[in-house]
Protein backbone atom coordinates (compact mmCIF):
# COMPACT_ATOMS: atom_id res chain seq x y z
CA UNK A 1 0.00 0.00 0.00
CA UNK A 2 1.54 2.97 -0.97
CA UNK A 3 2.69 5.53 1.83
CA UNK A 4 2.29 3.04 4.60
CA UNK A 5 2.15 4.68 7.58
CA UNK A 6 3.09 1.58 9.30
CA UNK A 7 6.19 1.39 7.27
CA UNK A 8 7.59 4.73 7.83
CA UNK A 9 7.19 4.47 11.74
CA UNK A 10 9.60 1.38 12.01
CA UNK A 11 13.17 3.16 12.90
CA UNK A 12 15.92 2.17 10.26
CA UNK A 13 18.33 -0.12 11.20
CA UNK A 14 16.09 -1.71 14.39
CA UNK A 15 16.07 -4.89 13.30
CA UNK A 16 18.18 -8.09 12.15
CA UNK A 17 18.22 -8.07 8.53
CA UNK A 18 16.69 -11.72 9.01
CA UNK A 19 13.63 -10.19 10.28
CA UNK A 20 13.24 -8.11 7.33
CA UNK A 21 13.52 -10.89 5.09
CA UNK A 22 10.64 -12.61 6.97
CA UNK A 23 8.60 -9.39 6.38
CA UNK A 24 9.36 -9.59 2.88
CA UNK A 25 7.61 -13.14 2.60
CA UNK A 26 4.49 -11.64 4.61
CA UNK A 27 4.38 -8.33 2.07
CA UNK A 28 1.79 -9.76 -0.35
CA UNK A 29 -0.47 -10.95 2.14
CA UNK A 30 -0.84 -7.64 3.30
CA UNK A 31 -1.32 -6.16 0.05
CA UNK A 32 -3.77 -8.20 -0.70
CA UNK A 33 -5.46 -7.83 2.82
CA UNK A 34 -9.26 -6.50 3.13
CA UNK A 35 -10.87 -4.94 5.96
CA UNK A 36 -13.31 -7.37 7.86
CA UNK A 37 -17.16 -7.46 6.42
CA UNK A 38 -19.61 -9.40 8.97
CA UNK A 39 -20.48 -11.48 5.66
CA UNK A 40 -17.23 -13.15 5.80
CA UNK A 41 -17.63 -16.46 7.54
CA UNK A 42 -15.11 -15.17 10.18
CA UNK A 43 -16.27 -12.05 11.33
CA UNK A 44 -19.72 -13.33 10.93
CA UNK A 45 -22.40 -11.89 14.40
CA UNK A 46 -19.91 -7.95 14.73
CA UNK A 47 -19.41 -5.18 12.78
CA UNK A 48 -16.17 -3.62 13.01
CA UNK A 49 -16.69 0.39 13.86
CA UNK A 50 -12.76 1.04 13.13
CA UNK A 51 -10.21 0.48 10.54
CA UNK A 52 -6.76 0.48 10.91
CA UNK A 53 -5.99 4.03 9.20
CA UNK A 54 -8.00 5.41 12.26
CA UNK A 55 -4.90 4.77 14.36
CA UNK A 56 -1.68 5.67 14.06
CA UNK A 57 1.58 3.77 14.97
CA UNK A 58 4.66 5.24 16.91
CA UNK A 59 8.20 4.99 16.89
CA UNK A 60 9.54 4.73 20.42
CA UNK A 61 7.42 3.68 23.64
CA UNK A 62 5.35 6.06 25.89
CA UNK A 63 6.21 6.09 29.71
CA UNK A 64 4.90 2.78 31.02
CA UNK A 65 1.46 2.51 32.92
CA UNK A 66 1.38 2.25 37.04
CA UNK A 67 1.82 -1.30 38.34
CA UNK A 68 -1.69 -3.15 38.23
CA UNK A 69 -3.04 -5.33 40.89
CA UNK A 70 -3.63 -8.52 38.87
CA UNK A 71 0.29 -7.97 38.71
CA UNK A 72 1.06 -7.43 42.18
CA UNK A 73 -0.54 -10.49 43.20
CA UNK A 74 1.70 -12.45 41.32
CA UNK A 75 4.47 -12.15 44.01
CA UNK A 76 8.31 -12.94 42.33
CA UNK A 77 8.68 -13.77 38.26
CA UNK A 78 11.22 -16.30 37.05
CA UNK A 79 10.79 -13.97 34.07
CA UNK A 80 9.42 -10.66 32.72
CA UNK A 81 8.41 -9.00 29.67
CA UNK A 82 7.41 -5.74 29.34
CA UNK A 83 6.32 -4.58 26.23
CA UNK A 84 5.26 -0.92 25.72
CA UNK A 85 2.87 0.47 22.52
CA UNK A 86 4.12 -2.90 20.84
CA UNK A 87 7.67 -2.46 21.25
CA UNK A 88 9.87 -4.23 24.32
CA UNK A 89 11.18 -1.93 26.73
CA UNK A 90 12.51 -5.03 29.52
CA UNK A 91 13.42 -8.20 29.80
CA UNK A 92 14.35 -9.91 33.24
CA UNK A 93 15.15 -13.65 33.74
CA UNK A 94 18.04 -15.83 34.55
CA UNK A 95 16.89 -19.75 34.38
CA UNK A 96 14.61 -18.59 31.70
CA UNK A 97 15.73 -17.24 28.88
CA UNK A 98 13.75 -13.90 27.64
CA UNK A 99 15.65 -12.74 24.52
CA UNK A 100 14.53 -9.34 22.48
CA UNK A 101 14.72 -10.65 18.66
CA UNK A 102 16.00 -7.07 18.03
CA UNK A 103 19.48 -8.03 19.37
CA UNK A 104 19.79 -11.95 17.55
CA UNK A 105 22.06 -10.67 14.55
CA UNK A 106 22.39 -14.64 13.77
CA UNK A 107 19.41 -15.65 13.10
CA UNK A 108 19.01 -18.02 15.75
CA UNK A 109 15.67 -17.49 16.81
CA UNK A 110 14.36 -17.27 13.30
CA UNK A 111 12.99 -20.66 13.07
CA UNK A 112 10.47 -19.97 16.02
CA UNK A 113 9.44 -16.20 15.74
CA UNK A 114 6.35 -15.25 13.73
CA UNK A 115 6.50 -18.81 12.15
CA UNK A 116 2.90 -20.64 13.26
CA UNK A 117 0.38 -17.40 11.96
CA UNK A 118 -0.51 -17.27 8.39
CA UNK A 119 -0.49 -13.49 7.37
CA UNK A 120 -3.35 -13.91 5.52
CA UNK A 121 -5.53 -14.33 8.73
CA UNK A 122 -6.81 -10.73 8.33
CA UNK A 123 -5.47 -7.64 7.61
CA UNK A 124 -4.37 -7.11 11.28
CA UNK A 125 -1.96 -10.56 11.37
CA UNK A 126 -0.14 -9.20 8.05
CA UNK A 127 0.36 -5.88 9.65
CA UNK A 128 1.39 -7.34 12.34
CA UNK A 129 3.94 -9.93 10.90
CA UNK A 130 4.40 -7.31 7.96
CA UNK A 131 5.52 -4.15 10.01
CA UNK A 132 5.25 -4.33 13.60
CA UNK A 133 8.37 -4.08 15.99
CA UNK A 134 10.54 -6.57 16.68
CA UNK A 135 9.10 -8.58 19.88
CA UNK A 136 10.85 -11.29 21.84
CA UNK A 137 10.97 -14.84 22.26
CA UNK A 138 10.51 -16.61 25.79
CA UNK A 139 12.27 -19.90 26.27
CA UNK A 140 11.93 -22.68 29.53
CA UNK A 141 14.84 -24.75 28.47
CA UNK A 142 14.27 -28.52 28.42
CA UNK A 143 13.83 -30.31 31.98
CA UNK A 144 13.57 -26.98 33.73
CA UNK A 145 10.84 -26.87 36.29
CA UNK A 146 10.02 -23.18 36.96
CA UNK A 147 7.43 -22.86 40.48
CA UNK A 148 7.37 -19.00 40.29
CA UNK A 149 5.28 -17.39 37.06
CA UNK A 150 6.69 -15.74 33.76
CA UNK A 151 4.96 -12.35 33.38
CA UNK A 152 4.41 -10.98 30.07
CA UNK A 153 2.93 -7.30 30.39
CA UNK A 154 1.81 -6.00 27.38
CA UNK A 155 0.82 -2.49 27.63
CA UNK A 156 -1.08 0.02 24.94
CA UNK A 157 -0.47 3.77 25.95
CA UNK A 158 -0.02 6.04 23.19
CA UNK A 159 -3.72 7.74 22.80
CA UNK A 160 -5.18 7.27 19.22
CA UNK A 161 -2.18 4.54 18.35
CA UNK A 162 -1.94 1.11 16.92
CA UNK A 163 0.29 -1.39 18.64
CA UNK A 164 2.07 -4.96 17.00
CA UNK A 165 2.91 -6.83 20.41
CA UNK A 166 4.50 -10.29 18.90
CA UNK A 167 6.01 -13.10 21.59
CA UNK A 168 7.09 -16.70 21.16
CA UNK A 169 6.90 -18.73 23.67
CA UNK A 170 8.68 -22.08 23.82
CA UNK A 171 8.54 -25.02 26.40
CA UNK A 172 11.47 -26.85 25.33
CA UNK A 173 11.06 -30.85 26.23
CA UNK A 174 10.35 -31.93 29.91
CA UNK A 175 10.02 -28.51 30.54
CA UNK A 176 7.59 -27.00 33.12
CA UNK A 177 6.48 -23.61 33.75
CA UNK A 178 3.61 -20.86 34.68
CA UNK A 179 2.83 -17.70 32.25
CA UNK A 180 0.78 -14.48 32.86
CA UNK A 181 0.02 -12.67 30.05
CA UNK A 182 -1.70 -9.07 31.15
CA UNK A 183 -2.72 -6.77 28.74
CA UNK A 184 -4.08 -3.47 29.80
CA UNK A 185 -4.19 0.06 28.75
CA UNK A 186 -4.40 3.87 29.51
CA UNK A 187 -7.60 4.60 31.15
CA UNK A 188 -9.81 6.28 28.64
CA UNK A 189 -7.72 5.99 25.75
CA UNK A 190 -8.82 5.64 22.61
CA UNK A 191 -6.48 2.87 20.57
CA UNK A 192 -6.23 -0.22 19.12
CA UNK A 193 -3.69 -3.02 19.98
CA UNK A 194 -3.22 -5.90 17.59
CA UNK A 195 -1.03 -9.00 19.17
CA UNK A 196 0.32 -12.03 18.11
CA UNK A 197 1.10 -14.39 20.74
CA UNK A 198 2.75 -17.97 19.39
CA UNK A 199 3.25 -20.81 21.82
CA UNK A 200 4.85 -24.15 21.11
CA UNK A 201 4.96 -26.80 23.62
CA UNK A 202 7.44 -29.43 23.41
CA UNK A 203 7.81 -33.40 23.71
CA UNK A 204 6.55 -34.04 27.35
CA UNK A 205 6.65 -30.64 28.39
CA UNK A 206 3.77 -29.05 30.84
CA UNK A 207 2.84 -24.90 30.24
CA UNK A 208 0.24 -23.34 31.83
CA UNK A 209 -0.70 -19.70 30.46
CA UNK A 210 -2.95 -17.80 31.86
CA UNK A 211 -4.32 -14.89 29.48
CA UNK A 212 -5.82 -11.48 31.49
CA UNK A 213 -7.26 -9.08 29.06
CA UNK A 214 -8.41 -6.14 31.32
CA UNK A 215 -8.14 -3.53 28.72
CA UNK A 216 -9.75 0.36 29.50
CA UNK A 217 -12.89 1.15 28.38
CA UNK A 218 -12.29 2.52 24.95
CA UNK A 219 -9.48 0.33 23.59
CA UNK A 220 -9.84 -2.19 20.61
CA UNK A 221 -7.89 -5.42 20.39
CA UNK A 222 -7.95 -7.84 17.40
CA UNK A 223 -5.62 -10.81 18.95
CA UNK A 224 -4.05 -13.72 17.75
CA UNK A 225 -2.99 -16.38 19.39
CA UNK A 226 -1.55 -19.83 18.32
CA UNK A 227 -0.13 -22.72 20.18
CA UNK A 228 1.30 -26.24 18.98
CA UNK A 229 1.77 -29.36 21.14
CA UNK A 230 4.44 -32.00 20.58
CA UNK A 231 4.04 -35.56 21.76
CA UNK A 232 2.94 -36.06 25.42
CA UNK A 233 3.13 -32.63 26.00
CA UNK A 234 0.58 -30.49 28.00
CA UNK A 235 -1.09 -27.48 28.30
CA UNK A 236 -3.56 -25.75 30.02
CA UNK A 237 -4.97 -22.46 28.96
CA UNK A 238 -7.16 -20.06 31.07
CA UNK A 239 -8.91 -16.78 29.60
CA UNK A 240 -9.70 -14.24 31.27
CA UNK A 241 -12.02 -11.57 29.02
CA UNK A 242 -13.03 -8.15 30.87
CA UNK A 243 -12.20 -4.97 29.60
CA UNK A 244 -12.21 -3.42 26.07
CA UNK A 245 -14.46 -1.38 23.83
CA UNK A 246 -14.02 -4.10 21.35
CA UNK A 247 -11.90 -7.04 22.14
CA UNK A 248 -11.58 -10.12 19.87
CA UNK A 249 -9.48 -13.19 20.27
CA UNK A 250 -8.82 -15.76 17.39
CA UNK A 251 -6.93 -18.60 18.67
CA UNK A 252 -6.01 -21.70 16.71
CA UNK A 253 -4.78 -24.83 18.84
CA UNK A 254 -2.82 -27.94 16.80
CA UNK A 255 -2.51 -30.97 18.81
CA UNK A 256 0.04 -32.33 16.58
CA UNK A 257 2.25 -34.93 18.94
CA UNK A 258 1.06 -38.16 19.94
CA UNK A 259 -0.73 -38.63 23.87
CA UNK A 260 -0.51 -34.20 23.92
CA UNK A 261 -3.74 -32.51 25.44
CA UNK A 262 -4.26 -29.09 26.17
CA UNK A 263 -7.75 -27.86 28.66
CA UNK A 264 -8.39 -24.23 28.40
CA UNK A 265 -10.96 -22.53 31.15
CA UNK A 266 -12.07 -19.24 30.84
CA UNK A 267 -14.57 -15.98 31.44
CA UNK A 268 -15.66 -13.24 29.90
CA UNK A 269 -18.08 -9.87 31.03
CA UNK A 270 -19.36 -7.30 28.55
CA UNK A 271 -21.47 -4.53 30.38
CA UNK A 272 -22.06 -1.05 29.28
CA UNK A 273 -21.37 -1.76 24.87
CA UNK A 274 -18.60 -3.85 25.57
CA UNK A 275 -18.03 -6.68 22.27
CA UNK A 276 -16.03 -9.38 23.45
CA UNK A 277 -15.49 -11.74 20.57
CA UNK A 278 -13.51 -15.31 20.89
CA UNK A 279 -13.14 -17.27 17.64
CA UNK A 280 -11.51 -21.02 18.97
CA UNK A 281 -10.16 -23.75 16.20
CA UNK A 282 -8.67 -26.30 17.94
CA UNK A 283 -7.37 -29.28 14.99
CA UNK A 284 -6.29 -33.10 16.76
CA UNK A 285 -3.53 -34.37 14.29
CA UNK A 286 -1.87 -36.67 16.45
CA UNK A 287 -3.39 -39.84 18.04
CA UNK A 288 -4.93 -40.28 21.48
CA UNK A 289 -4.86 -36.65 21.84
CA UNK A 290 -7.47 -34.80 24.16
CA UNK A 291 -8.74 -31.60 24.64
CA UNK A 292 -11.25 -29.74 26.67
CA UNK A 293 -12.64 -26.22 25.78
CA UNK A 294 -14.97 -24.80 28.71
CA UNK A 295 -15.51 -20.95 28.46
CA UNK A 296 -18.61 -18.85 30.98
CA UNK A 297 -19.83 -15.45 29.73
CA UNK A 298 -22.02 -13.01 30.53
CA UNK A 299 -23.12 -9.87 29.29
CA UNK A 300 -25.11 -6.79 30.13
CA UNK A 301 -26.35 -3.53 29.55
CA UNK A 302 -26.00 -3.56 25.60
CA UNK A 303 -22.78 -5.57 25.50
CA UNK A 304 -22.18 -8.25 22.85
CA UNK A 305 -19.99 -11.61 23.36
CA UNK A 306 -19.79 -13.81 20.57
CA UNK A 307 -18.11 -17.21 21.06
CA UNK A 308 -17.59 -19.82 18.02
CA UNK A 309 -15.42 -23.39 18.47
CA UNK A 310 -14.34 -25.40 15.90
CA UNK A 311 -12.88 -28.67 16.60
CA UNK A 312 -11.34 -30.29 13.73
CA UNK A 313 -10.88 -34.61 14.23
CA UNK A 314 -8.48 -35.25 11.73
CA UNK A 315 -7.89 -38.63 10.13
CA UNK A 316 -4.79 -39.42 11.60
CA UNK A 317 -5.98 -38.71 14.95
CA UNK A 318 -7.44 -41.56 16.14
CA UNK A 319 -8.71 -42.51 19.81
CA UNK A 320 -9.08 -38.62 20.21
CA UNK A 321 -11.05 -37.54 23.57
CA UNK A 322 -12.21 -33.49 22.20
CA UNK A 323 -14.90 -31.22 24.09
CA UNK A 324 -15.87 -27.89 24.23
CA UNK A 325 -18.47 -26.19 26.41
CA UNK A 326 -20.14 -22.38 26.43
CA UNK A 327 -22.27 -21.27 28.97
CA UNK A 328 -23.48 -17.87 29.06
CA UNK A 329 -26.15 -15.39 31.34
CA UNK A 330 -27.69 -12.45 29.51
CA UNK A 331 -28.49 -9.75 32.57
CA UNK A 332 -30.42 -7.20 30.63
CA UNK A 333 -32.81 -7.06 27.28
CA UNK A 334 -30.37 -4.91 25.80
CA UNK A 335 -27.41 -7.71 25.62
CA UNK A 336 -26.70 -10.56 23.05
CA UNK A 337 -24.99 -13.64 22.73
CA UNK A 338 -23.93 -15.77 19.65
CA UNK A 339 -22.59 -18.76 20.61
CA UNK A 340 -21.90 -21.18 17.80
CA UNK A 341 -19.75 -24.76 18.63
CA UNK A 342 -19.08 -26.83 15.65
CA UNK A 343 -17.46 -30.76 15.00
CA UNK A 344 -15.77 -31.40 11.84
CA UNK A 345 -15.02 -35.50 12.22
CA UNK A 346 -12.68 -37.27 9.98
CA UNK A 347 -11.85 -40.74 12.07
CA UNK A 348 -14.74 -42.97 13.27
CA UNK A 349 -11.86 -43.70 16.84
CA UNK A 350 -13.08 -40.58 19.49
CA UNK A 351 -14.90 -39.43 22.38
CA UNK A 352 -16.65 -36.05 21.17
CA UNK A 353 -18.92 -33.84 22.39
CA UNK A 354 -19.96 -29.93 22.23
CA UNK A 355 -22.50 -27.70 24.36
CA UNK A 356 -24.19 -24.11 24.69
CA UNK A 357 -26.20 -22.46 26.42
CA UNK A 358 -27.19 -18.91 26.58
CA UNK A 359 -30.19 -17.46 29.38
CA UNK A 360 -30.87 -15.19 32.38
CA UNK A 361 -30.25 -16.17 36.15
CA UNK A 362 -31.87 -19.02 36.59
CA UNK A 363 -35.35 -18.25 38.59
CA UNK A 364 -35.52 -21.33 40.53
CA UNK A 365 -32.05 -20.88 42.17
CA UNK A 366 -33.21 -16.96 42.87
CA UNK A 367 -36.11 -18.32 44.62
CA UNK A 368 -34.65 -20.44 46.73
CA UNK A 369 -31.95 -18.06 47.48
CA UNK A 370 -34.69 -15.70 48.33
CA UNK A 371 -36.93 -18.05 50.58
CA UNK A 372 -33.43 -18.23 52.79
CA UNK A 373 -33.84 -13.83 53.40
CA UNK A 374 -31.64 -12.62 50.74
CA UNK A 375 -32.57 -9.96 48.94
CA UNK A 376 -32.79 -10.01 45.28
CA UNK A 377 -29.93 -8.02 44.25
CA UNK A 378 -27.92 -10.08 46.92
CA UNK A 379 -28.76 -13.30 45.88
CA UNK A 380 -28.15 -12.34 42.03
CA UNK A 381 -24.54 -11.40 43.58
CA UNK A 382 -24.43 -14.81 44.79
CA UNK A 383 -25.32 -16.84 41.56
CA UNK A 384 -23.23 -14.49 39.65
CA UNK A 385 -20.31 -14.94 41.40
CA UNK A 386 -21.00 -18.98 42.04
CA UNK A 387 -21.58 -19.30 38.23
CA UNK A 388 -18.30 -18.13 37.52
CA UNK A 389 -16.23 -19.69 40.30
CA UNK A 390 -16.18 -23.22 38.70
CA UNK A 391 -13.60 -21.40 36.14
CA UNK A 392 -12.05 -19.12 38.93
CA UNK A 393 -11.38 -21.33 41.54
CA UNK A 394 -9.19 -23.81 38.70
CA UNK A 395 -6.91 -21.36 37.84
CA UNK A 396 -3.81 -22.60 36.86
CA UNK A 397 -2.29 -18.86 38.65
CA UNK A 398 -4.70 -18.98 41.91
CA UNK A 399 -3.45 -15.90 43.09
CA UNK A 400 -5.33 -14.25 40.04
CA UNK A 401 -9.29 -15.31 41.06
CA UNK A 402 -9.20 -12.77 43.93
CA UNK A 403 -8.90 -9.87 41.01
CA UNK A 404 -11.19 -11.44 38.47
CA UNK A 405 -13.58 -11.63 41.16
CA UNK A 406 -13.49 -7.93 42.12
CA UNK A 407 -13.87 -7.25 38.95
CA UNK A 408 -16.71 -9.20 38.16
CA UNK A 409 -18.25 -7.96 41.14
CA UNK A 410 -17.83 -4.22 39.99
CA UNK A 411 -19.32 -4.90 36.22
CA UNK A 412 -22.42 -6.31 37.40
CA UNK A 413 -23.03 -4.16 40.81
CA UNK A 414 -22.82 -1.74 37.84
CA UNK A 415 -25.53 -3.37 35.64
CA UNK A 416 -27.91 -3.93 38.62
CA UNK A 417 -27.90 -0.07 39.02
CA UNK A 418 -28.97 0.14 35.31
CA UNK A 419 -25.19 0.60 33.80
CA UNK A 420 -25.40 0.78 30.18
Amino acid sequence: MPGNPLESSRPAGAEPSWLTEQRSRFHPAWSAAEPPHPKDEDWKYVEVDFALEDFSPVSKPSDPLERHEFLNVLGEASGRLTMVDGIVTEVAGEEVRVEPVVEDQEGRLAPFYGAMTPPGLDIFAAANLSFGPPGAVITIPAGRYQEAPIVIDVQAVAEGSVSFPQVTLVGEAGSEASVVLLYRSTAGADLLLCPIVETRVGQGARLALTVVQNLSGEARMVGHHRYETARDADLRIGEIGLGGRFARQRQGIVLAGKGSSVRMGGIYFGDRSQVLDYRINVTHRGPRTTSDIFLKGAVAGTAQAVWTGLMRIEKEAVGTSAFETNRNLVLSDGAKINSVPNLEILTDDLQCGHGSSSGPIDEHQLYYLMSRGLPRDRAERLLVRGFFDEILSDLASPALAAPSRRRVAEKFAFSQQGGS
